[in-house]
Order: C-alpha cells, then structure tokens, then sequence
C-alpha cells in the first residue's frame, strides 16, 4: 500500500473517530452561535450550553445532539483523505533527505497547505451541517414565510441549490479557509511541538498512546484558540437567508456581530467547542496513529 493509500484509510478512520465523540459538542456550538440577538428586554433561546443540551434533548430526543451528522459522515473520507494526504505529500516535499523527521515550523507550513485543500471540501460539508443544526433557530422564519424546513442533509443540499445554485454551497469559503488555514496550521504544530518535547527530540516514533493523547487534545485545543471568531462569522454566514441575507459578507457579519453582542458575541459557543475538541482531537490523532502504524 503506498503513502497515500495509508493517508487516505489511516485520516479516515481518525475522522470518524472526531465525528463519534465530538458531533454533540459541535451541535451545541452551532445553535449558541446561530441563535438570533433578542429584542431588548428580552432573554435569548438559549441561556448557555448546558440550556441548549437540555432544550435540545426536550424538543428533539437524543438523537437531537446528532442532528447533521450524516453530511460530514457521508464526506469523512474525502475531508480527511485531502486533509492528512496533502499533509503528507507536504511532508515528503519539505524533507531534506527521506524519512527525515520534520521540525516544528515544517509542520506548520504543511498543516497550512492541508487546510487550503480542506477547505473546499469543508466549505459545502460544514454549511449543510450547520444548516441542519441551526433548524430550531431558522424555524420561526420558515414558519412566517410558509416554507417547509429541510428533512436532512440531501434535503438541505437540494434547497440551497434551488435557491442559490451550485455556488450556493460554497457560500462563506472564505472565513472557512480563514479558520482551516491558521487553525490546521497551528493544529498541526502544537502537535508535533508537544510530541517533540516529551520524547526528548526529534524522533517520537516511541511515544506512548497516553502522549498521543495528550499532544492531540492539546492541539486540538489550540486549533479552536487560534482561529475561533472566524468560525462564528462562518457559521452566521451559513445559516444566513439567501434572499434576504442579513450580512454582505465576512467583514460585515463580523462588524454586525461585535455591534449588537459586543467582542463577546465572537465567542458564542466557545465553551462546547472547547470541551468538544479535547476528545474530539485526542481521538482523531490517535486513531490516526494508530491505523498509520498498523499499515506500515
């Protein structure tokens, strides 16, 4: 099997693993952040994450927390076979002599390529997701225009279609490669920055699961730190009316938020997104290196 090959199986199975455990965390996330400003006086939808779990579950079940899985599970393989193939060959470039381990800074740069590939495929994946996990916040504008909201994934893809053409899906790309980009970058830095340092040096081919573990959640950690406001303007934009949009783009979505939530309005959702990727990126990571391993 060659390099690829192993990339493309050993990011999957490290994409399903994030899926599992980090979908619910990602569902809160999204409702906190989408939900609408309320009228002063008023209270908002949600009071907090641990507010949004228990509405959630009341209105929807269980099964609620995993509302739009099925877009990212039915793209995992080619978000993750992009994501840790790219890096990959990016590695093979940046090293000096073959199976030369790279240092911190190569890392960074090839975590930066890989989110630039990522990104094109997340952009569509992240927008019907966020479309479906947003349906509670969306469903008061559905029901005053007489519009039925989407049933699933499928079902979301062929009305933004409908609506907005095929470039509909791609709608807020750009603060999708404003967060994939920095965040892979760093993502993948603090990883093998945390990895180097516990074994000592540059090789850490030796290191246990439980600093696998670490490493990934730490880094996983970093990557939400680094890039977080951008991907409150992302999921604002995604969520938003194709024809009554109430942002023209990113610089106006953020402008707008910060005026009517102040800077903490940027950080709607912060605290699952936190909680979610710990174990979420742990699990990624280890999976990752795991089934990498295995397949030589």
């Amino acid at each position: 099997m060659g390099d690829v090959a192993k990339d493309l199986t050993a990011g999957t199975v490290g994409g399903a693993a994030n899926l599992i455990v980090g979908h619910p965390f990602d569902t809160i996330k999204v409702k906190l952040q989408s939900q609408p400003t309320p009228a002063p006086g008023q209270l908002p939808k949600y009071a907090g994450a641990v507010d949004a779990v228990k509405q959630t579950i009341a209105a929807e079940g269980p099964r609620g927390v995993y509302k739009g899985m099925g877009a990212p599970l039915a793209t995992v393989a080619a978000l993750n076979a992009v994501l840790f193939t790219v890096r990959g060959q990016m590695e093979a470039l940046l090293r000096s002599e073959p199976g030369q381990p790279l240092t911190v800074k190569q890392q960074v740069v090839a975590g930066a390529g890989a989110g630039v590939a990522v990104s094109f495929l997340a952009c569509p994946t992240e927008l019907i997701k966020c479309r479906l996990q947003a349906q509670s916040a969306l469903a008061e504008a559905a029901a005053a225009s007489g519009v039925s909201l989407p049933k699933g994934p499928i079902d979301v893809a062929k009305h933004v279609v409908r609506e907005a053409g095929m470039k509909g899906l791609f709608k807020g790309l750009v603060p999708t490669m404003g967060r994939e980009v920095p965040g892979n970058a760093v993502m993948f830095g603090v990883y093998e920055a945390i990895k180097q340092y516990l074994a000592g040096g540059q090789d850490t081919s030796n290191l246990g699961r439980g600093s696998l573990i670490l490493a990934g959640g730490l880094a996983g950690g970093a990557f939400w730190l680094s890039v977080y406001p951008t991907d409150v303007v992302k999921s604002v934009i995604q969520v938003d009316d194709y024809k009554k949009p109430r942002y023209s783009g990113s610089i106006d979505a953020f402008k707008k938020i910060v005026a009517a939530d102040g800077v903490k309005g940027l950080f709607k959702g912060f605290g699952p997104a936190m909680a979610r990727s710990v174990p979420a990126n742990a699990a990624t990571f280890v999976a990752y290196e795991i089934t990498r391993s295995a397949l030589g």
